[in-house]
């Protein structure tokens, strides 16, 4: 179908704009064309020729990315700084930090939930795949448990010194985003296409799972710190607010990267779990 490759070329084209958006630091325009992005990737999956059980699996998944990235667009253009408020005391100024901070992990709380349930739908796809064994297998089995040694320890290292058992309690839905993708990384490498881009983009996926876990035990971390203080502590500290618009830098590398990142993974485990059924049905 022709519909299918120009929504593919529609995807990377807006995938582009998108990191390009991220690095000028213009958010709101990268999250914007992440929603088309992966529109487009949720539509060459709709469109594309294979059995309705990998199609509507990839599709769905990539739906729920869709909306992800959505609800973040509208979370960000709703966030803003009432400097006033912020200028009339540390109270004020304290409560309005905490209630800020409690948003952030909302926000990191929608993105692992959305991350748990895209992954899912993925593993619907994958494992409608047969199953071919190789290099890509071994490959992907190793680097599972990695991805989970190297999100527990992310976690318990967080700064601030909070309780562990709290932290953990806190964070894990973020742990489990990280098991799940961990569990259909280890599996799409056995069921890979020829190229390797389905556990490519899982690998990717992976990354993002584990620094959406770290950033919301950081996120909770700091809640805390301000919330429970320091017993044994004498002095209270202020808290510095700026209440003009600091200078925006002119180039953010981490977070096209981080961008880079989500909608490539994203990408190429669609593109590369329907090339997989392509393979398997020209057999």
């Amino acid at each position: 179908m022709r519909l299918s490759p120009s929504l593919g070329v529609a995807a990377v084209v807006a995938g582009l704009l998108s990191v390009g958006a991220a690095l000028l630091a213009m958010p709101d325009a990268s999250l914007l064309w992440a929603v088309v992005t992966l529109a487009a990737l949720c539509g060459h999956a709709l469109t594309a020729s294979g059995t309705a059980r990998v199609r509507w699996g990839v599709a769905t998944g990539a739906g729920v990315f869709v909306l992800v990235a959505a609800a973040n667009l509208l979370w960000h253009r709703g966030w803003g700084t009432d400097a006033g408020d912020l200028a009339r005391g540390q109270a004020t100024a304290r409560a309005y930090l905490l209630e800020r901070w409690q948003d952030g992990m909302d926000r990191q709380r929608i993105i692992v939930w959305g991350l748990v349930l895209g992954v899912l739908l993925l593993a619907v796809a994958v494992s409608a795949l047969p199953a071919r064994g190789g290099r890509h297998g071994v490959v992907t089995t190793l680097l599972a448990p990695a991805a989970l040694v190297w999100c527990g320890l992310s976690v318990a290292s967080t700064p601030g010194e909070p309780p562990l058992l709290d932290l953990f309690a806190a964070v894990w839905p973020g742990l489990l985003a990280v098991l799940v993708t961990a569990g259909v990384l280890a599996a799409s490498g056995w069921r890979s296409d020829r190229r390797g881009l389905l556990p490519t983009g899982m690998i990717l996926l992976a990354l993002v799972a584990v620094g959406a876990c770290s950033a919301l035990a950081s996120a909770w971390a700091t809640w805390w710190t301000l919330v429970e203080p320091a017993e044994d502590a004498f002095l209270q500290p202020g808290i510095m607010i700026s209440v003009g618009a600091p200078a925006a830098s002119a180039i953010e590398v981490s977070s096209a990267v981080e961008m880079a990142v989500a909608l490539g993974g994203v990408g190429l485990a669609v593109v590369g779990a329907l090339r997989a059924h392509r393979e398997t049905e020209g057999r």
